[in-house]
Parts: C-alpha cells; structure tokens; sequence
C-alpha cells in the first residue's frame, strides 16, 4: 500500500534555510499522516481530563494561602500598618459567625508576609531541572504522582507550621514548592508520548485550564471557608481534594500509549504514527549542549520568565490589594480576585482551539501562530495592568482591568508556554524544566518586592509595582517575536551519535 508523505514538519519552510532533519540512513524526516481516532472516551483526552485535575490540585494548593493569609493576620496589626489616607472606603458585607473566631493570628509585618508567600518558589526552582531529567528516565507518572502527593501532605501540616512560628510555615512551603516542583517537567514529558501534533494545543490547553480553574475555584472558596469556617480548614479541605486525585491518577493514567492496557487499538496505531518521526531515536544521551546554546530555547526562557513576573505578581499579592487598597472582606476578596483567572481559563480554552485551526486549516506556520498570541498575550495585559493603578478607589473599573489583563494573557497558553514541544518533542520535559527554572525567579522575589514598595499601602506605590510587572512583559513579547522558533531542532532528532554533543 502507498504511503502517504508530506512535507516536513508542521510545514514551517516559508522563508527558513535551515537544514531539514535527517533519519540515521540520512534521509529527510517525512510525517506520515495517520487515520484520526476519535476523541471521545480516547484514552488521550481521559489524561488531559486527569491532568487538568492534577493541575487544579496543584493551583489551588499554590494560592490558597494568599487567601487565608489576609485572615491570619491580625487585626490590630493590620490596622496599625494601613495607616494611608489613600486607603479606599471598606465595602459592607455581613457580620462574621461568632464559630469561626478559633484559629490563631500572627502578628508578621508587610516584609515577613512577602517571604511567606514568596517561599514555595524557593522549593519549586530546586526540582525542575531534576524532574525534567528524571522524568524522561524513569517515566512522568510516578514522578508528577508522588511530588504532587508531596505537596498535598505538607499543605496538611500548614496550620501546624503557622502556629511554631513564621519560620517553620515558611520551611513548609518550601517543601510544598519542591513536590509541585516536577509537574510541569513531567506533564511534558508525558504530552510528548501522548499528543498527536495537530492536537497538541487542543490537550495541553485542557491541561493548562486545570490551573486556572484551581485558582478560580480556590480563591473564593478558600475565602467562603475563612467567612464560615477558619482558615486552618482551607488547608485541611484542599488537602483532602488532592489525595483524592492521587488516587484516580495511580490507577488511571499510564506513562505512554504503548504501556496503557485499556486504550483502543485505534488510537495507540493513530498516535504512535502521528509522533513517529518527530521523537529523538534516543533519549538516553541527552544533548545538554546543543540544548544549552539554542537560541529559540532562550527565547522561550526569557518570554516565560516575563510573563509569570506579572502572573505570580497577581497570583500572590491580589488579595492584598483587594483588602488593603479596595477595602474588600474576606469573603468578598476570594470571590472578586477569582474574576481574572475564570477569564485566563476561558480564553486559554479557547486559544488552544484557535491555534490548532489556524495551522490545521488555515495552514499558517506554527511559528507564526506562536508568536501571535505570545504578542496578543503579553502586550494587551500590560497595558491592562497600568491602567488598572490609575482607576482610583473605582473597583468596578479596578476589577474590570484586572480581569482583561489576567484573561488576555491565557492566549501566551497557546504561544510560547507550549513551543517547547514544537522545537524538541523528546525532550520538551528537559527543556520546560529549564525555561521553568527562570520562570520561577519572579514568584521567589515578586512578593518580596511587591510587599516592600507597598509598606504603606498607597495608590501611588502599587502604581510602581504595575508598571514593574507591565515593562517585562514587553520585554518578553519583544524577544520572543525575534528569536522564537516553531521547527523540531535538528540536534532533536538526529541519530543517537550525535547526542554525545
């Protein structure tokens, strides 16, 4: 029977010399298309449904505390260091139950509050590079399984932690940031046996979504479980929710097509020769140098740290300024600083369709489609997050700017944030672990910083911080759109001698 060739790769050869990837007999990499196997009740699209749990597990673990961290404050403290008099007017909301008044409260200043929250990302740069090598040689499943596991046992011990003193809370999340560490290294891992490539953005954006989805279901309910409960249960409840799901990932999911014993015949043939010739024939000998000196790599390196330095900015200071400078209560606060995530997730969703139209139909090139909505995710929240600092005591506006900067930004889900499984398939988990390692470098001094120029709580000093957030991620979108890359590398997928480099 004829086989069916095509062009190479993702057909990216407009205006691109660069050398076509070559077999170990020499020949050019051809993609043979494959019979589509449907996607419903697919044993692929069951792992994106799992993933996306597992993400929402390891979200809303990661922004719980921002929530809680209002309430475990005390309240004469709080008052004393709130002291500008641009301070907006507090909003009414309904008297507190008298039940939920048992949990302790700690007396820690702005600065001790921004290395609190800044400390999971200490723990979290420790483990990527080490589960992105890890997890190509011993296999995601076990390693995504157990670190997330990892995270959801510490989360546990928070309250213990709070109560033997800030130190202690803050080693413990550390711990939570070295689990949770691995996750994206080894969901890359994963994706790169189990995504067809013009499905790829379609299952990684399901995937994505289960971040956003935890931070937007774990900020106002975290502040629904302070208002009715304490804030020691937002741990304990959470907590619960992600052994829950370490259980369905254990039996569920299965490291690749060829290892799961349920999964149509249909589909593994279909994915199997839809990745055929873009995997590495080894990945036992990593090219750490050829990694290491490419150029569309650092591109991605430096658009992700730009982007997460307004993303973790948010994520993790959000809830302050909606309670120091809009005057939200603590049930409010989750419910309104959830807004900017439930656009993130949606447009994410639909980024992800969107892409793999445009290069599935419209056949534009994949670096072209990257670079786009990296540009239209980064740009647009920019400007978005500067105005937000010029709204005044406006909330309505205030939360309206807010939430189209977050929502715009989840078009980058589609962009830069999955281009390492265009340029090295085999190794996407190697190469996220890296570009990840930088991206974490915000999250760890953001707070600190964000909470230092925000000692006395003015308009005027969260301005700074917004500007901050806003001119990196220019920067990002700038970079990216000149060096970014949409091919399989060459030193990605040739023969086995060649990775001695």
């Amino acid at each position: 029977k004829r086989s069916q060739t095509m062009e190479p790769y993702e057909s990216d050869t407009e205006g691109d010399e660069q050398e076509t990837p070559l077999l170990p007999d020499g020949h050019e990499v051809k993609f043979q298309k494959a019979h589509k196997a449907p996607m419903c009740c697919s044993s692929r699209y069951g792992l994106a449904v799992l993933s996306c749990y597992g993400f929402f597990v390891v979200y809303s673990l990661r922004v719980n505390l921002s929530v809680a961290m209002v309430d475990m404050l005390n309240s004469t403290h709080k008052s004393s260091t709130n002291h500008s008099g641009s301070l907006c007017p507090a909003h009414d909301s309904p008297e507190r139950p008298r039940h939920n008044q048992t949990a302790s409260v700690y007396d820690w200043d702005s600065e001790t509050q921004g290395w609190i929250l800044g400390a999971f990302f200490y723990g979290y740069i420790l483990t990527q590079i080490p589960g992105g090598y890890l997890a190509s040689r011993c296999g995601p499943k076990w390693l995504l399984g157990l670190g997330i596991l990892g995270t959801v046992l510490f989360s546990l011990l928070t309250p213990l932690a709070a109560d033997l003193g800030a130190n202690y809370l803050f080693a413990v999340r550390v711990f939570e940031g070295i689990g949770e560490g691995v996750t994206y290294p080894a969901m890359y891992t994963m994706w790169a046996a189990w995504a067809p490539p013009l499905e790829r953005s379609r299952l990684f954006s399901i995937s994505y979504i289960g971040g956003q989805l935890g931070t937007v279901i774990a900020l106002p309910l975290s502040g629904e479980i302070c208002f009715y409960l304490d804030w020691t249960y937002v741990f304990y409840i959470f907590g619960a929710i992600g052994l829950f799901w370490f259980v369905l990932w254990s039996f569920l999911v299965f490291d690749s097509p060829n290892t799961h014993p349920r999964i149509s015949e249909e589909e593994r043939v279909y994915i199997n020769t839809s990745l055929k010739d873009e995997l590495a024939l080894s990945t036992h000998c990593i090219p750490w140098r050829a990694i290491v000196t490419s150029r569309p790599l650092w591109a991605i390196v430096v658009a992700h740290f730009c982007f997460n330095w307004s993303f973790y900015t948010l994520l993790t200071l959000l809830p302050t300024y909606m309670n120091d400078i809009l005057g939200f209560s603590i049930q409010q606060n989750g419910m309104l600083s959830a807004l900017p995530y439930l656009g993130c997730s949606i447009v994410a969703v639909f980024a992800g369709q969107f892409a793999d139209y445009l290069r599935e139909t419209c056949l534009y090139s994949t670096v072209s489609v990257r670079k786009a909505l990296t540009i239209v995710g980064m740009l647009f929240p920019a400007m978005f997050l500067v105005a937000a600092g010029y709204t005044g005591c406006d909330y309505v506006l205030a939360v309206t700017f807010l939430t189209l900067s977050s929502s715009l930004g989840g078009m980058a889900s589609s962009g830069f944030n999955i281009n390492h499984l265009d340029i090295a398939p085999s190794y996407a988990g190697i190469l996220l672990s890296i570009t990840n390692t930088f991206a974490t470098i915000p999250g760890m001094v953001g707070p600190v910083i964000g909470r230092g120029l925000t000692r006395h709580n003015t308009l005027e000093e969260w301005q700074s911080v917004f500007y901050i957030a806003a001119a990196i991620n220019v920067l990002g979108a700038l970079v990216y759109t000149l060096f970014g890359d949409g091919k399989v590398q060459n030193w990605a997928i040739r023969t086995p001698s060649s990775h001695g480099d």
